[in-house]
């Protein structure tokens, strides 16, 4: 099992911690470092400075948004950073949810998520293939253009730029079990928000077509402390935020995958409390139990324990959430 540093993205301003954390985590002989994107900061520009700034370190975004750009435009991303990394790049891509795609984006979200997925991952591996001029009759990525509007005169183009290496692994994150499914035939690897190494159980199915060398990279927070609770403090502040406002009302994916990890009613209070502005209550309602499961944190001893746990299921690389040097180098040691 490969480490991996999780910076996600920027909350009011740059954290100047970020360079400082990739360079240690380079030096501990971490695998990778990720960046992310929501609404603020994107994925690929953190990445490219980190780059500049490191020699070795794996470089993946975890996630970079599908409705941020066209899937020409995101292999166009990638194709360049790998270039300038040597490459390095993992290319990580997401679909989020109506409320982001809709509200941010100005886009609609797909009424097929699986299909619009399939899609967009298509266009990616071919213009990093550059086998032929890049044409597909999408539902909802169609290139050339047809549809209103459009004046008849697109034509199928081929990358300029030779891509450095055609086979550039593209990885999902997916939540729901047929979007892992569908994950496990067309990706190089998986993404998952919340993993449990108590419940591996849960993706056994989806996972079992999945190809020799699959990619099982699981996002976890971690922190060396004395003190369990105060430790699982971060983490149930992201899951309040995450499963009570991070969705609509009507439609939670993060939600949703809480309840199918066996905490549903447990989801829906912290969804309540949430949404009637109840924020502190709604991360008090998180129970520790799950926050727990899904992080690594306390004394050394504990974390060790854990990682155990963590090593027995089929996760391939542990990207975490370290705040601190300490951190970073104690898993070191232990993985």
């Amino acid at each position: 099992m490969r480490l991996g540093l999780a910076l996600g993205y920027w909350g009011r301003s740059p954290d100047p911690r970020h360079l400082d954390l990739a360079r240690e985590a380079e030096r501990l002989g971490y695998h990778s470092v990720w960046t992310a994107e929501s609404w603020g900061s994107d994925a690929f520009t953190p990445l490219t400075w980190i780059a500049a700034h490191t020699t070795r370190i794996r470089l993946g975004t975890a996630v970079a948004q599908m409705a941020a750009r066209s899937p020409a435009a995101t292999a166009m991303h990638a194709l360049t950073l790998d270039h300038l990394s040597g490459g390095r790049l993992l290319l990580g891509l997401g679909l989020s949810g109506p409320q982001v795609v809709e509200g941010w984006y100005g886009r609609p979200f797909p009424d097929s998520p699986l299909t619009a997925t399939r899609e967009y991952v298509d266009v990616v591996r071919q213009v990093l293939r550059r086998r032929a001029p890049v044409t597909l009759d999408g539902r909802h990525h169609a290139l050339p253009y047809r549809g209103p509007g459009a004046t008849g005169l697109g034509r199928p183009l081929r990358p300029i730029t030779h891509p450095l290496r055609p086979d550039l692994p593209v990885l999902l994150g997916a939540e729901g079990p047929r979007n892992v499914a569908q994950t496990a035939r067309i990706a190089d690897g998986w993404l998952p928000l919340y993993w449990s190494p108590l419940r591996t159980d849960l993706h056994a199915a989806a996972l079992a077509t999945a190809p020799e060398g699959f990619l099982v990279a699981p996002l976890a927070q971690a922190r060396v402390c004395a003190d369990v609770a105060e430790g699982l403090r971060p983490v149930k502040a992201m899951l309040g935020f995450y499963i009570g406002g991070m969705g609509h009302a009507r439609r939670n994916f993060h939600a949703d995958l809480m309840a199918r990890m066996g905490y549903e009613e447990e989801a829906q209070r912290v969804r309540e409390l949430f949404l009637a502005g109840r924020r502190e209550e709604a991360v008090a309602a998180v129970p520790d139990a799950f926050a727990d499961e899904i992080s690594l944190v306390g004394p050394r001893g504990r974390i060790a324990e854990r990682l155990e746990l963590w090593r027995a299921g089929p996760v391939t690389d542990l990207l975490v959430t370290a705040p601190d040097p300490e951190t970073l180098r104690v898993l070191a040691e232990l993985v």
